[in-house]
């Protein structure tokens, strides 16, 4: 056990050194609350500096001393061996450097790229649970497919008031104009122009898009005809 404890270090000097360091803080606590305390009530003020010139001088002393005998302790105490087995610990060494491994960048990109699918999974979910059709497997069928489609009752609203929905949409955006058409009575055709960006033409069947077809700002959305 003596021998796993002599590493190059006396611990006898080590422990003196200790002593040593102790002394010193408290020789220089005593200057400063010497110079803290100031000088004594005498009868006379040239009686009051020489004491206390003289006692601190001597708390001065005192420090130097402690100092002078801290450092001839240090001396002695010695280096420790460089064969100290460090076991684990002496893996440390070669952990990689932190900034020459991407993990770090890595661990971003896939925490972005979570976050980011987590929302759009999320809206994905919400415009879902707002459908009002729901269709089940057994529609699928042969005999589904020769059924004629049925517009459901719920999608049946007046124009009246698909018009008003359309004018408050126009009303919320005005870098965007909305012209409205029926050109067959019942379903509205909207023309969009976004700016100068593009146009776009809206088939709405109630409140929903049938079909969506896009033009470039400079392409012609009517037929030789006009229309």
């Amino acid at each position: 056990m003596a021998d796993g404890v002599n590493v190059g270090v006396n611990l006898d000097a080590f422990s003196h050194a200790i002593s040593g360091i102790q002394a010193l803080r408290s020789s220089v606590s005593r200057v400063f609350e010497f110079l803290k305390d100031g000088m004594k009530n005498r009868e006379t003020l040239e009686g009051r500096e020489k004491q206390f010139i003289a006692e601190f001088h001597d708390n001065l002393q005192a420090v130097n001393r402690d100092l002078n005998e801290l450092e001839r302790l240090s001396g002695l105490v010695g280096r420790p061996s460089e064969s100290l087995p460090l076991h684990n610990s002496g893996l440390l060494s070669l952990d990689p450097v932190q900034d020459k491994t991407p993990l770090y960048s890595q661990l971003l990109q896939a925490y972005k790229w979570s976050n980011k699918l987590q929302y759009h999974a999320g809206l994905a979910s919400s415009l879902l649970n707002q459908q009002s059709l729901k269709r089940s497997a057994n529609q699928m069928g042969a005999s589904a497919k020769r059924r004629p489609k049925v517009q459901p009752s719920t999608l049946v609203l007046p124009p009246q008031y698909v018009d008003d929905v359309i004018s408050r949409i126009g009303r919320m955006f005005p870098d965007m104009t909305i012209e409205l058409f029926r050109p067959n009575g019942t379903s509205a055709v909207l023309l969009v122009t976004l700016g100068k960006v593009l146009k776009a033409i809206v088939v709405m069947r109630s409140l929903f898009i049938d079909r969506t077809v896009v033009r470039g700002y400079n392409e012609n959305v009517y037929n030789e005809d006009g229309k």
